[in-house]
């Protein structure tokens, strides 16, 4: 686990990890595979990123390899922008779409329709951000083509936070800007500790709770 705090970014996260053993009953329910053998490897990487300028939207992205008897990939990226992003969000998806086009062409709406439920508040019947993709169980009859996709994906997430964060992290903000900022951080949280499938893989199967803990926001606020 890496914790990153600055100027730029207020609070970032990127956590890394490797871990094995056996499900519990309630979860060989949930994972394919599982209900034959309950044993299990999984490995993989997870960023989170919360600018501390409200015009550069929270970033989130991870990607895993999962093994029981049966194995596969999954991942995805979302962007959690807190003001104004028409003209950005179209840019990040029209480029996200010629990513997934590259490797199979009904990856983009599959996974994007996919995210947009995942990233889903229900309680409040309203989206977490602007989504993004969202896959898994992703296990096609070539495991070198799954995993140059799964790879692509981590790539245009990196390039994109390179070109957001440069673009809008000298441009001056307003304290109006800064508390819709802290309002959506707050979604942020609810969605975290009640949907995120990640964060309650971790904590069931025993996993650091720090750094489980880590796509949380170092401040939010509720009205």
């Amino acid at each position: 686990m890496t914790i990153i705090k600055g100027e730029t970014i207020e609070k970032g996260g990127i956590n890394v990890s490797t871990v094995s053993g056996e499900f519990s009953k309630k979860m060989q329910k949930r994972i394919p595979g599982a209900d034959i053998n309950p044993a299990y490897n999984a490995t993989g990487i997870s960023v989170v990123l919360h600018p501390k300028s409200p015009l550069i939207p929270s970033m989130h992205f991870n990607t895993r390899f999962l093994s029981t008897s049966e194995s596969w990939f999954g991942g995805g990226m979302d962007i959690t922008p807190a003001n104004s992003f028409d003209e950005e969000s179209k840019f990040f998806h029209t480029g996200l779409k010629k990513m997934c086009d590259r490797h199979d062409i009904a990856y983009y709406e599959k996974y994007k329709k996919w995210c947009d439920e995942y990233f889903f508040l229900k309680h409040r019947n309203e989206a977490r951000g602007i989504g993004g993709i969202f896959f898994d169980n992703l296990h096609t009859d070539n495991l070198n083509n799954d995993f140059n996709f799964v790879k692509d994906v981590g790539i245009y997430f990196n390039n994109y936070i390179e070109r957001i964060i440069n673009k809008y992290k000298d441009i001056e903000w307003s304290e109006a800007d800064k508390h819709r900022q802290l309002l959506k951080r707050g979604r942020y949280v609810e969605f975290n500790l009640l949907y995120d499938r990640g964060t309650k893989f971790g904590l069931e199967t025993g996993g650091n709770t720090d750094a489980i803990l880590m796509s949380m926001p170092p401040l939010a606020v509720w009205e």
